[in-house]
């Protein structure tokens, strides 16, 4: 599938890092001095790249394991959707849950693009639903 991308950043587009990924690696577009993170603390990212997706496709923003599992920088509202009518600049919310500050350094990997399809529903308002043998239980119902 071909997607049409505007990259204002001075980095790569981004990229698949193994023949199998799913995700592709997106870099943050930013001075030469970064952010900094302060623990707990929560910033829009830039990366200067715009995208025009097909109809029925969305760009899923998902967080690195190897920032999460290194450093506690994640992604808020993850998976964030990039909708195939959005036309603005692509911008990633990190945030630090480590106790220790946290630099974001110009041309970092700070997230995964997954391009996916997705589906629309219409709505068939009814009074009941079917029967299922899971039911109504959740949240821990089958045990510890």
């Amino acid at each position: 599938m071909k997607v049409r991308i505007v990259n204002k950043s001075h980095h790569p587009l981004p990229a698949y890092a193994t023949p199998l990924s799913a995700g592709m690696d997106v870099r943050a577009n930013l001075s030469e001095e970064g952010v900094l993170l302060k623990p707990l603390e929560r910033q829009l990212i830039p990366t200067g790249l715009y995208i025009s997706l097909p109809e029925g496709y969305e760009a899923q923003m998902r967080p690195r394991s190897g920032l999460a599992l290194k450093h506690g920088v994640t992604l808020l509202n993850t998976p964030g959707t990039i909708d195939a009518d959005y036309r603005g600049e692509i911008g990633i919310i990190l945030v630090n849950l480590s106790s220790e500050p946290f630099r974001v350094n110009d041309g970092e990997r700070i997230c995964q693009m997954v391009i996916t399809s997705h589906s629309r529903v219409d709505w068939e308002p009814t009074e009941t639903l079917d029967e299922t043998e899971r039911g109504s239980g959740g949240f821990g119902h089958t045990g510890i």
